[in-house]
């Protein structure tokens, strides 16, 4: 048993988590790994639950986040996750950074992990970056916060956790996302996890916002004839006995002329309304990793109504990313 504060939970029948300085995405997480990360989640969400939200399992530690792309849920759960375990916290952007004179990333991060930072969590507008870092960096941990459009592992293992919660085991559930799959960073990180747990997987939108190969439908070891994911522009078709739906935001930023030019259209086909949600399971859920636009991708009645558990995902966002920062040191440093 491991004791998190003053709460224990099970050993995996892997050791290898126990040993995971750097989380880059989800592909090399074994399913146990992703079950010992939900039990530490367990407790840690537990911990957020108290009145006085404390526990000193990092006291003496730094963690660095270094985000050079707008983020509000994901750099503040991480904050907030930080100094609930007692951790000292130092905020990076690429405005405040020596990076806007000219300095190269790694010489950033190499001067923090001098100052004995323990684990940098890092945001960055270019896919493969957090992989890098953690290739060159001897001692500090790195967790990547989402790179360009590849990976956005801790928002996956938050999306996973609420999924468990609801519904227990994932396999064989059919769990559908929809909006634009092609500029998701989110969906690639999910796509591993939930192929991993054994759920059914149906990406939905307009064809500009799909994946231009048969890539995504080969995550997780899988081929184009027999894949745990599917592809489909009908939403009404697609939500058809779904257990879950999740809604994406619109990424108008990325696209061009070639892609969506009528918002109008996307509403009358794609949005997630009461009267589409009706076509999933009765039960079914609603999230969505968020920045909602509520309007676009989901009415307001239905990001806000009885189904939706999009402020249940924020909150566990924080429980999440506290078990990823204590397993990233505290496992670590345990294990050496």
């Amino acid at each position: 048993m491991t004791r998190v504060g003053d709460l224990l939970v099970k050993e995996p029948s892997s050791r290898t988590i126990l040993t995971r300085k750097h989380v880059i995405d989800l592909d090399d997480f074994a399913v146990d790994e992703i079950e010992y990360v939900f039990s530490v989640t367990d407790a840690m969400k537990e911990i957020v639950g108290r009145d006085i939200k404390k526990a000193p399992s990092l006291r003496g530690k730094t963690i660095v986040t270094l985000f050079y792309q707008p983020s509000t849920r994901t750099r503040v759960s991480f904050e907030q996750a930080a100094k609930i375990l007692n951790a000292d916290v130092i905020n990076v952007s690429e405005g405040s950074s020596s990076v806007a004179k000219g300095e190269a990333l790694i010489n950033t991060v190499e001067t923090l992990q001098a100052l004995a930072a323990d684990v940098v969590i890092v945001r960055h507008p270019h896919a493969g970056v957090p992989n890098v870092l953690a290739r060159n960096l001897e001692r500090m941990g790195v967790i990547n916060a989402g790179d360009g459009m590849h990976a956005h592992p801790t928002q996956a293992l938050v999306d996973l956790y609420t999924l468990r919660n609801h519904m227990g085991s994932l396999a064989g559930k059919k769990i559908v996302i929809v909006g634009d799959i092609l500029h998701s960073r989110v969906v690639r990180s999910n796509l591993w996890g939930l192929v991993k747990m054994g759920a059914e997987v149906t990406l939905c939108g307009p064809p500009a916002f799909l994946p231009l190969s048969e890539a995504f439908t080969q995550i997780g070891g899988g081929n184009a004839k027999n894949s745990q994911v599917r592809i489909e522009t009908s939403l009404e078709v697609a939500l058809d006995g779904a257990d879950a739906v999740m809604a994406l935001r619109v990424q108008s930023e990325n696209h061009g002329r070639g892609g969506i030019t009528n918002i109008r259209e996307y509403i009358r086909l794609y949005q997630l309304d009461a009267r589409r949600i009706q076509i999933a399971k009765p039960d079914a859920i609603i999230m969505h990793p968020g920045p909602v636009q509520e309007g676009i991708e989901v009415t307001t009645a239905v990001a806000r109504g009885s189904q939706s558990v999009i402020s249940e995902q924020v909150t566990n966002g924080v429980a999440v990313r506290m078990a990823l920062l204590y397993l990233a040191i505290v496992r670590n440093e345990a294990t050496q």
